[in-house]
């Protein structure tokens, strides 16, 4: 009875920590040598289930103590049910000018989440893939450790 009480409580923690209005979130990790090599390609699929929404798309990073460089840049390919693709490339900023880390801390580690696009209106009912990579000069890129993608629900129409 107590197992079944603390699976519930935990539940319960997991769906209130949830900002309301997510309605994709998944992050994957890199490599556990705590780097991302430009060949580690990442693949996210988003299923969209109505093209009345508007979403906020946002890429998540989590790095540690360590990361040299003041931006990721990375790209991510954007592949529709139909299979139409777009590519765009981000910088996503890491740190401020000063050296301070951006993101919320965890002892070493980092967790940032960047706006990507604000205002998204998917075209068609599906799932949408996106896959992603860094595109960096230096490779590997030390110290990155997950990346993901996130999609809030902005309004209805």
């Amino acid at each position: 009875m107590n197992r079944i009480f603390a699976i519930i409580l935990i539940s319960l923690f997991f769906i209130a920590c949830q900002p309301k209005g997510r309605v994709y979130v998944k992050h994957k990790a890199l490599s556990p040598n705590i780097e991302w090599l430009k060949k580690d390609k990442r693949e996210f699929k988003l299923p969209i289930d109505d093209v009345n929404l508007t979403y906020n798309l946002s890429i998540a990073f989590r790095y540690a103590n360590g990361y040299q460089f003041q931006v990721a840049k990375i790209k991510v390919t954007e592949k529709s049910p139909s299979g139409k693709e777009l590519v765009y490339e981000y910088n996503l900023k890491v740190r401020e000018d000063n050296g301070s880390y951006i993101g919320e801390p965890g002892f070493d580690i980092w967790d940032s989440e960047h706006l990507v696009e604000s205002g998204k209106k998917y075209s068609e009912v599906g799932t949408y893939k996106y896959i992603v990579e860094h595109i960096m000069t230096k490779d590997p890129l030390y110290y990155a450790m997950e990346i993901g993608i996130v999609l809030d629900l902005l309004e209805a129409r």
